[in-house]
């Protein structure tokens, strides 16, 4: 394996949301030489090992810790050795998305009409198959797969999918959001894996059931907290989304008693650049207990 490329490429600082610095990129060189020849995977719990890189929950950061290696790889800190595939893991797991088929009849009614609406974690592979394949036909977003921490659901009742949506990794910096939150960057290092980013909501396009969103929503807000901690072992104390201002108003989650708290600088969700390059969203926000920001490790204003 050849060394690294740029040897005068400044380190970051930190990495993934933790810190990072000249001794930790020698224990990654370390770790890459030590691990088995073509495999990235290995590389990446190896790191987690050496550096203890876990999640809150305890359990190795390995996902996080393969986004960092790939990172430091593009910098030319590290020689990582080719991909297996060119297509990632999810990809190769799930298999190709169907071509979409023709639109089932429209499903009119009133919300309990639906009979035994429901949440359903996606857990079994032909679940995680049918969540995929929902969002990359009909969100407007597509599917992506991402890493870190994350709950996804089919949305479901006696009529079958009505829909799906997931929460992940929360934004690393929104202004709105941290000036509405009142926390440090210390803080916020500190506590952002208490907040959860409502990455993806679909309703299938032939529902048409008037306040299913805000229902759904609450739903959510009563349940997801208790999965988090049964996968990861921690709850979130709030919950925030991202609202594409051109395209809706965020009144679905506005009936679901969410706040909306300001606007982004269309920067992207994990931008770190003074440069705008993504559409302009509203931030909305809902806190899962009243002492949300005990939670997050800031004290209450005097």
């Amino acid at each position: 394996m050849q060394e690294p490329p740029h040897a005068n490429t400044p380190v970051p600082t930190r990495l993934v949301g933790r810190p990072f610095g000249p001794e930790q990129l020698g224990i990654v060189r370390e770790q890459v030489k030590l691990a088995p020849p073509a495999c990235r995977s290995e590389v990446a719990r190896r790191v987690c090992a050496a550096l203890q890189w876990r999640s809150p929950g305890g359990a190795y950061a390995w996902m996080s810790a393969r986004v960092a290696m790939l990172r430091l790889h593009r910098l030319g800190l590290i020689a990582l050795p080719p991909p297996r595939s060119r297509q990632n893991n999810e990809q190769r797991r799930l298999g190709r998305v169907p071509p979409a088929a023709p639109l089932p009849p429209v499903l009119a009614c009133r919300v309990d009409q639906l009979g035994a609406l429901r949440l359903q974690v996606v857990g079994s592979l032909a679940e995680a198959r049918s969540y995929r394949a929902w969002l990359q036909q009909y969100h407007y977003l597509g599917y992506s797969a991402t890493a870190g921490a994350q709950v996804r659901y089919l949305i479901v009742s006696d009529h079958g999918v009505l829909g799906a949506m997931g929460f992940g990794a929360a934004a690393w910096k929104v202004q709105a959001r941290d000036r509405w939150i009142g926390w440090s960057a210390a803080q916020r290092r500190a506590g952002l894996h208490l907040v959860a980013n409502h990455t993806r909501f679909l309703l299938l396009p032939w529902v048409r059931c008037p306040n299913l969103g805000s229902k759904v929503l609450a739903l959510a807000a009563r349940r997801v907290g208790a999965d988090f901690r049964r996968r990861y072992g921690y709850a979130p104390v709030l919950l925030e989304s991202f609202v594409q201002s051109d395209r809706f108003t965020g009144g679905v989650y506005r009936a679901a008693n969410w706040h909306c708290v300001g606007s982004t600088r269309g920067r992207g969700r994990n931008h770190r650049s003074h440069t705008p390059g993504q559409p302009v969203k509203s931030v909305w926000v809902y806190p899962l207990r009243p002492n949300f920001r005990a939670g997050l490790g800031v004290a209450p204003a005097p």
